[in-house]
């Protein structure tokens, strides 16, 4: 069945209403915009572990199209697969991804991520596009002003609490576009949050956050795109990039 995907209007390129003929692949118009696979949905050529070179031997399965992190108890990047991590560092970019999540769960995409940075337990580090059950998994309810709620940039701006969401068991689409320091979030087609890395309001809101304590927290001019394994079965599909000036 074909999908048809509206892309807004952005700075990296021109509006385009494309239509997929099947997911993880691209439509000719969807080409010709720069657009390319991030993952080829058979394989796991282009992503490994955020804690080794290697795709993770368990925890994650390539299957009928999906993409999928299994349910390990609820630990963050502890007793599953981990967290997995483009081998390819990105920039300027935009992102969009299509998730869908079970009863309760918890997971991400990060950006600008340097797994290096923490090699320890736990998950990696860098701006999150929070994916969450909200009604039903208690971080929802945390941090400050509900910065922990889906398409949140995890514990520091908060999404609309209007903000649409498909039901869960059904796909949302995250699109992410980052432009120098601008950064902007997406969920179905609404734009939830948007912000400046480095600025002064940025480094006040992150003083204000968990992250308080990694210095220069998201300001790296670069970085791996993570998809997280917090011990909750989440899928993705149709991961798409283009990245201006590349083809």
């Amino acid at each position: 069945m074909k999908r048809l995907t509206c892309l807004l209007a952005t700075l990296l390129g021109p509006t385009a209403c494309v239509t997929a003929a099947a997911p993880n692949t691209l439509s000719p118009q969807e080409q010709a915009a720069g657009w390319r696979l991030l993952w080829d949905g058979k394989t796991d050529n282009g992503w490994r572990s955020a804690s080794a070179e290697a795709f993770p031997k368990s925890g994650w399965t390539l299957q009928d199209g999906e993409l999928t992190v299994a349910a390990s108890g609820g630990a963050e990047a502890a007793g599953g697969g981990g967290d997995i991590i483009t081998r390819e560092k990105f920039a300027d970019f935009e992102l969009l991804v299509d998730f869908k999540i079970t009863p309760g769960a918890n997971s991400g995409i990060k950006l600008f991520v340097d797994a290096a940075l923490n090699p320890g337990a736990g998950s990696s580090i860098g701006p999150e596009f929070q994916i969450l059950d909200d009604a039903k998994h208690p971080d929802a309810k945390l941090g400050r002003n509900g910065n922990r709620t889906l398409g949140s940039l995890y514990d520091l701006l908060p999404a609309p609490a209007d903000k649409k969401v498909m039901p869960v068991g059904e796909w949302n689409q995250a699109r992410i576009l980052a432009q120098g320091k601008h950064v902007e979030f997406w969920l179905n087609g609404h734009k939830t949050v948007e912000f400046e890395r480095g600025s002064q309001a940025w480094r006040d809101t992150v003083a204000l956050s968990k992250f308080k304590t990694w210095p220069k927290f998201g300001e790296l001019p670069e970085g791996h795109i993570l998809l997280q394994d917090h011990g909750n079965q989440v899928s993705f599909r149709n991961l798409k990039i283009r990245v201006p000036g590349k083809p």
